[in-house]
C-alpha cells in the first residue's frame, strides 16, 4: 500500500475539517530519529548478534529470560514473538523510506532488514519450526504464527522466496503439527472436536517432553486465532495461482483459494465466539469467552476483519474493523491515551496496534468522520508518548502517560510502541489540515494509481479520475477519493 504525505479528499466537503487538527510536536525527522533511537539502545549490534535484547541492562541477546525483572541481566532476548513485531519495524521502515521515494533510507532500511533477518534466523535454530530447544526453538503456537505474518510482510516487500517459504512453513507447521515434536497442530478442527469444542485454533502446546493431543476443553485464546487470520489472508495474497493441492498429512504449504477459506473458517469461529460488539475475548476454555481487554487482541481483530474486507469486499468486516477500534478508544483509553499494561512483554502491544490500526486508516476507505476520528486518537497518542520520552536516549518507557527519565530501565517492549507508531502514522500526515488541500490541486495531468501501485490511468485530469469506480486513489503523489454514494 502506498502511504502519501497527505490525505487528499478533494471530492468531499471541506466544512467540518477543522476538528480533525490536533497540535503535535513531533516532526517527520523526529519519527525517523526515534525509531534509529530504539535500534540503538535495543539492537544487540556490539556482539554480531543483530537481534533484540529485553531492556537497557541487557549487555548482549543471548538467552530467553524476563530480564532484569528477574534479576537476570546476564543478556536476555526479547521474547520470541515480540523480535517479529520489532523485526516488522524495520519492514515498516523500508516500506515507508520507498512511499516517500527516499532512495538513501530505503537502502538504510533494506542493509538493516538484511543484517536483522540473518541475526534472528540464525539465533532461532535456521527458522526450522519443528525445532523445540527451549532456549531459542519452536513450541508455542503463537510464537510461531507472529513470525509467519512478519515473514509474509517481509517477501511482500522484498520479494526473496525464502521469506515465502518459511512464512509457509511456519503456517503449516502450526496448523498440522509435527512429527518431530510429537503435537497435533493448532487447528480445533470441527470433525474431530465437535460442537462448541470444535472450530477455532488452540493456543496451548503440547509439553515438549511428553506431548499428548489436544482435548476438549482446551484454551483457545484470541492471540492464536486472529493472527492465523491475519497470516492466511497475507498468504493468500502472496502465493501463487493454480498450485496443485498437496495430498500428504503434513504438507509445508498450501494454495491460494485454501488460506483464503480457512481465514474465513477461522474468523467466523472466532468472531462469533470470542467477540461482543468489538470486545474481544482473551480466549474460551470450552465455557464461555473469558474477557479480559489485551490491546493486542483488539489490534488482531481490527487486522484480521481489515484484511478479509480488502480481500472480499464485504461490508461487514469493515463494520467489526471498526467496533474493535471504537471499543479501544472509549474502554481502553484514559484521557485519550491508551492504558498501559505492565506485565511480562505486554508492552509490545502498542506495536502491534500501530500495524492494524495502520490498515484500518490508509486502507479501508473511511468516512471523513471516521479518519478524522482515528487519525486524531493515533496522533494524541504519540505526541503524549514523545513529550514524555528520555531526552537523552530518545526511547519511552511504553507508558505514554509517564515520563522517561535517563536512569529509567526500559525494556524494549514497551519501547518499540513510539516508534512503531510513528513509523505508521507520518507527522507530515496528521499535522497537515485536510481543508488545506483544495480542488486547485488536481488540476494538473497526472497518472492514477490504486493504493497497491497498480497503474490504472495515464496522464489523467481530475474530470477522469472523478469518473472512476468509488474507492482511494493515487493522482499526483497524493491519495485521491471518488465518492460516488
Amino acid at each position: 500500500m502506498k502511504r502519501l504525505s497527505i490525505l487528499f479528499l478533494c471530492l468531499l466537503a471541506m466544512s467540518n475539517y477543522a476538528n480533525a487538527q490536533v497540535a503535535i510536536t513531533y516532526t517527520d525527522s523526529a519519527e525517523w530519529k526515534a525509531y534509529d533511537d530504539f535500534n540503538s539502545m535495543f539492537l544487540d549490534t556490539k556482539n554480531s548478534k543483530n537481534i533484540y535484547m529485553a531492556d537497557t541492562k541487557q549487555p548482549k541477546a543471548d538467552h530467553r529470560g524476563n530480564g532484569y525483572r528477574d534479576n537476570d541481566v546476564s543478556g536476555c532476548a526479547a521474547a520470541i514473538w515480540c523480535q517479529a513485531i520489532m523485526y516488522d519495524m524495520v519492514i515498516n521502515a523500508y516500506n515507508r523510506a520507498k512511499e516517500e521515494g527516499d532512495a538513501t533510507r530505503m537502502r538504510k532500511y533494506k542493509t538493516l532488514h538484511d543484517k536483522i533477518y540473518a541475526g534472528e534466523k540464525a539465533h532461532y535454530v535456521n527458522f526450522d519450526f519443528h525445532n523445540c530447544n527451549t532456549n531459542n526453538g519452536w513450541f508455542v503456537y503463537d510464537d510461531i504464527m507472529w513470525w509467519t505474518c512478519a515473514l509474509a510482510r517481509a517477501y511482500e516487500a522484498f520479494g526473496k522466496s525464502e521469506y515465502l517459504t518459511n512464512s509457509e512453513k511456519s503456517f503449516c507447521r502450526v496448523w498440522y503439527g509435527s512429527t518431530k515434536v510429537g503435537d497435533d497442530g493448532s487447528y480445533a478442527d470441527p470433525a474431530r472436536f465437535e460442537g462448541k469444542y470444535g472450530g477455532g485454533m488452540f493456543w496451548e502446546w503440547q509439553p515438549i517432553d511428553n506431548p499428548n493431543p489436544h482435548k476438549a476443553g482446551d484454551f483457545r485464546s484470541a492471540c492464536i486465532n486472529f493472527p492465523t487470520v491475519i497470516a492466511a489472508c497475507l498468504l493468500h495474497k502472496l502465493v501463487p495461482e493454480g498450485r496443485t493441492p498437496p495430498t500428504g498429512a503434513y504438507p509445508i504449504r498450501q494454495t491460494k483459494e485454501w488460506y483464503l477459506e480457512k481465514a474465513k473458517e477461522v474468523y467466523a469461529w472466532a468472531d462469533n465466539t470470542l467477540v461482543n460488539n468489538g470486545r474481544v475475548a482473551d480466549g474460551i476454555h470450552g465455557g464461555g469467552p473469558e474477557y479480559h481487554d489485551h490491546l493486542y487482541n483488539q489490534a488482531t481483530y481490527i487486522g484480521a476483519s481489515c484484511l478479509l474486507y480488502k480481500i472480499t469486499g464485504d461490508a461487514s468486516y469493515l463494520t467489526k474493523a471498526k467496533r474493535g477500534a471504537d471499543y479501544v478508544i472509549n474502554n481502553m483509553c484514559s484521557s485519550y491515551i491508551l492504558k498501559y499494561e505492565n506485565g511480562y512483554e505486554q508492552g509490545i502491544y502498542a506495536a502491534i496496534y500501530a500495524q492494524y490500526m495502520k490498515l484500518l486508516v490508509y486502507d479501508c476507505d473511511l468516512s471523513v468522520s471516521l479518519l478524522t476520528k482515528y487519525l486524531r486518537h493515533i496522533q494524541r497518542n504519540i505526541d503524549k508518548a514523545y513529550k514524555n520520552r528520555d531526552q537523552v536516549r530518545g526511547i519511552q518507557v511504553g507508558n505514554f502517560a509517564q515520563t522517561t527519565s535517563s536512569d529509567d530501565v526500559v525494556e524494549s517492549y514497551g519501547a518499540s510502541g513510539m516508534p512503531a507508531l510513528m513509523l505508521m502514522f507520518p507527522a507530515s500526515d496528521t499535522a497537515t489540515l485536510l481543508e488545506s488541500v483544495g480542488d486547485e490541486d488536481c488540476m494538473n495531468s497526472s497518472d492514477v494509481y490504486t493504493t497497491d501501485g497498480k497503474l490504472i490511468m495515464k496522464n489523467a485530469t481530475s474530470e477522469q479520475v472523478h469518473q472512476l469506480d468509488s474507492g482511494l486513489y493515487i493522482f499526483q503523489g497524493k491519495k485521491y477519493l471518488v465518492n460516488k454514494n
